[in-house]
């Protein structure tokens, strides 16, 4: 039978019907300014995580050195709670965007082998930031967060049967997104998406050494977590430390430790810079 027919019987009609689905859905005019105010509440996010990165290099307590910490930042500022309501929408639309760019490609990234890893990745940064989204309406509700819980949930799956297996491949795959990322920023050239026309030569540069730095940095940070992971899971300690606080805080325990946080602190303020050029500069191509 010729692929045209196979294509013309009710399974190719199915799969064209989903196809045209998706491309409605990527392609919705709302989707690109979603898209906008997800990467720039991203690039805060991003920002406000590196300065208080920043701050434990140089010994001074900002708050913990994560997403769920620069929440609470944005949230004690004058204005906190209409903030915390535009970051909430942010999240969700950045989260939704995730969705989308894994399922249904807008982005172009194909089925080979390295489109279908990008696309997993996209995957896990829309569950990701649901979780973050989860978070930010915590801190709007209840005026706190879930880093306790986040800890005691960790706890949990590793008593649990398979926790510890469970805990290990998690940590590995979230090292194999770090390791993408940091070849990502030395390999790729970050303006694909950009609007590209309106950029002058010396912008699309900057974008794209922004780009590169910034995600080097947070494929270095992301690894982090995925090792604290793997080493919990085979010394099989729950009481391990997590998250993104704790893997920056490992760094200081390495010789010019400070230094190497502070350079990766820089690199996480770059990336959040970057988001921020992509809320600007970002546009969806068919």
């Amino acid at each position: 039978m010729s692929a045209k027919k196979r294509n013309s019987g009710p399974i190719g009609n199915i799969k064209s019907g989903v196809k045209r689905t998706g491309q409605k859905v990527a392609f919705n005019p709302l989707m690109e300014p979603m898209a906008r105010l997800g990467y720039g509440v991203r690039g805060l996010i991003y920002i406000i995580l590196g300065v208080l990165a920043m701050l434990l290099a140089f010994g001074k307590n900002g708050g913990a050195a994560d997403q769920q910490g620069a929440i609470a930042v944005i949230g004690k500022q004058p204005a906190g709670m209409f903030m915390l309501w535009l970051v909430l929408i942010g999240l969700i639309s950045y989260s939704f965007w995730g969705l989308v760019r894994a399922l249904f490609d807008p982005l172009h990234k194909g089925n080979d082998k390295k489109g279908l890893l990008t696309r997993g990745g996209f995957l896990l940064s829309a569950i990701g930031y649901a979780y973050l989204a989860y978070t930010t309406y915590s801190f709007i509700v209840h005026g706190g967060g879930n880093t306790q819980t986040q800890q005691q949930s960790f706890a949990s799956i590793m008593t649990t049967t398979w926790g510890r297996w469970v805990i290990l491949i998690i940590g590995l795959i979230v090292i194999a997104i770090g390791l993408y990322q940091m070849y990502q920023g030395f390999n790729s050239s970050f303006d694909k998406q950009f609007k590209t026309y309106v950029m002058t030569t010396e912008e699309i540069k900057l974008a794209t050494q922004l780009g590169r730095f910034g995600t080097a940095a947070r494929g270095l940070v992301f690894a982090l977590v995925g090792g604290l992971m793997v080493l919990a899971a085979v010394q099989s300690n729950s009481s391990q430390p997590q998250g993104i606080d704790a893997a920056l805080t490992s760094l200081l325990r390495l010789p010019y430790g400070m230094w190497i946080l502070g350079l990766v602190a820089l690199g996480v303020i770059v990336f959040g810079i970057y988001s921020v050029l992509c809320a600007f500069w970002f546009r969806l191509r068919r």
